[in-house]
């Protein structure tokens, strides 16, 4: 708090700095008014006005390094105001003048320092057409009352303006002046001085009488303007080719989505993202602050005013503090810009829980399919031990060693080989005979009836697809068997155009709920959760095959792998 204290002391400060600045300035345009434009002494003071003007300036930065240009430019001011002062040079000056500070009116200010413009620009307004533009013209000069209201009369504005409130109004950064508008009051006093000359010269009028007729004149013309902006004989009127204008509010807007763009290649955590998302939006021109919520975080920037916009949508809360009350079509931009905000944000969540996901899932099934595997190894060392302990005949055993731990290593291997490269392709092929001969040497003296159908030597299958289908076929086989002593399983496997390796039990059919999801993803039932299955099933489908339930009653529940046979490519 007592941080925040200070700085706003310290932006008060800075305020009286500049409003006394500009105070001076206009104090020494008044005293180079009343003196004449011919005087050595107006010079003198413009000249020192013109350079409380640089000091005070709306367009550059006070740290800001000048161009040669630029330093050209003001040389030539001076010199002009020092050696060429005359009364048209001088009204052209305070138009100008008034042009940049009626600008600042219109923008979104501090209640206090707007009327102190206004009061400025009231001023020089009067300074120009009370004293600047009758000596212009009058050659006799002014009457003793008017000449004692512009000398005597327009400083108490002064005593106005220094009463004035003083505000913090970001002394940090340069001020803001609205181009449009500052051109539009330019040309209205540009219109207003030379249609009061026109009307003095061609109607032989007086200056207050060509005065008053300049006014009317530009009255009935924004009238007009105005009726032709917003007609009411059906059609848009100028409105519409103002709308550019209107949905251009700048640079700010552009820069802002330029962030915005930056920030959704560069920031991934949807939080962060959106916090430096609207800590850009808190240095547009009109926002003063605001605060944001999701439903798992919050936050705020800058300060809080009367005036607010919101947005909102599923995912996000969005409310802006503006300076003034914002115009419907900033109301527009703004919900516009929330919603681009909002989907940006919401594109972060996916994209997050995207990664997640796919890290799970990578997980998930890298686990399961390990598991599998390895568990269908240990089912065949298992087989190898109880054979060691029934077998009396050592020369057989040692055969069946020899025989089933070389197929059991390699398996390991490729096992180990998969952990390590995942997205490897190490699946070999071999010969449908090779691998159906070792398929059933793998399963023997485990109760499994095997059936073999038409077969040709040279039909090549992939070996860990067949491996996996045919151990997770038995596997879940063999499982009944030990529930059921008098189940039997029986593995049927043809290769002539097609391939098929079917595996059937005498058991009791899959249930519905578990059918319907089978092979599609992990379901959950007596006996696990299919995971081996659907594995085994996306592996068939990428390699060409595919993977069904070929029967599903009581007493016959049939797996199936099926595919074209392939063959090795002719030699030329």
């Amino acid at each position: 708090m007592a941080a925040t204290k200070l700085i706003q002391a310290s932006q008060v400060l800075a305020t009286r700095f500049w409003r006394v600045l500009f105070l001076g300035m206009l104090i020494v345009l008044h005293l180079s008014a009343m003196r004449g434009a011919g005087d050595p002494w107006a010079r003198a003071l413009m000249l020192a006005h013109f350079g409380l003007f640089i000091l005070w300036q709306p367009f550059m930065r006070s740290a800001q390094r000048l161009t040669p240009i630029q330093t050209i430019g003001m040389v030539v001011i001076s010199v002009a105001m020092l050696f060429f002062l005359n009364w048209w040079l001088l009204a052209l000056w305070v138009s100008v003048l008034a042009g940049i500070v009626g600008g600042k009116v219109f923008l979104f200010q501090a209640r206090w320092l707007r009327r102190f413009y206004l009061v400025v620009l009231f001023y020089l307004v009067a300074l120009l057409l009370l004293w600047i533009v009758p000596n212009t013209f009058l050659a006799h000069g002014l009457p003793p009352e008017i000449e004692s209201l512009a000398e005597y009369g327009l400083p108490l504005l002064f005593l106005v303006m220094a009463i004035v409130p003083a505000e913090p109004d970001s002394a940090e950064t340069p001020q803001i002046v609205d181009f449009l508008y500052s051109t539009l009051i330019f040309l209205l006093l540009m219109v207003l001085v030379l249609g009061t000359f026109a009307f003095m010269r061609v109607g032989s009028v007086q200056y207050a009488q060509a005065l008053t007729s300049s006014l009317l004149t530009i009255a009935v013309v924004l009238l007009l303007l105005s009726l032709a902006w917003n007609p009411r004989a059906g059609f848009t009127g100028l409105s519409m080719y103002f709308s550019r204008y209107l949905l251009s509010i700048g640079l700010p807007f552009e820069q802002w989505l330029y962030i915005l763009a930056e920030l959704s290649q560069t920031e991934s955590r949807p939080e962060r993202f959106l916090k430096e998302a609207c800590a850009g939006l808190g240095r547009l021109q009109w926002v003063a602050g605001g605060y944001w919520h999701t439903a798992g975080d919050s936050g705020e920037f800058g300060t809080v005013s009367r005036h607010t916009v919101e947005y909102t949508s599923p995912a996000m809360h969005l409310r802006v503090f503006t300076r003034t009350a914002p115009s419907p079509s900033l109301i527009w931009h703004f919900h516009l810009l929330g919603q681009m905000l909002g989907e940006f944000y919401v594109a972060k969540l996916r994209e997050e829980k995207l990664q997640q996901q796919t890290y799970l899932q990578a997980v998930h099934e890298t686990g399961a399919r390990m598991t599998h595997e390895i568990r269908n190894l240990l089912q065949s060392l298992k087989v190898l031990c109880g054979a060691a302990e029934r077998e009396p005949d050592p020369g057989i055993l040692a055969a069946l060693m020899r025989k089933q731990l070389p197929m059991i290593a390699q398996r390991l291997q490729q096992s180990v080989d998969k952990l390590k490269k995942p997205d490897a392709d190490i699946g070999n092929m071999i010969t449908a005979q090779d691998w159906w001969e070792r398929f059933q040497a793998s399963y023997q003296n485990r109760g499994i009836e095997f059936e073999t159908g038409d077969m040709d030597d040279t039909t090549l299958v992939p070996t860990e697809l067949f491996d996996s289908a045919g151990d997770n076929f038995l596997q879940n086989a063999l499982r009944k068997t030990k529930l059921d002593p008098s189940v039997t399983v029986r593995a049927r496997f043809a290769c002539r155009q097609t391939i098929d390796l079917t595996v059937t039990d005498s058991g009791a059919p899959v249930a519905p709920g578990v059918l319907q999801r089978l092979l599609r993803g992990p379901v959950p039932s007596r006996s696990g959760y299919g995971i081996g299955l659907y594995q085994t099933a996306r592996l068939a489908e990428v390699s060409g095959y595919a993977i069904a339930i070929s029967s599903n009653e009581h007493g016959k529940v049939g797996f199936t792998l099926s595919g074209e046979a392939k063959r090795p490519a002719a030699a030329d």
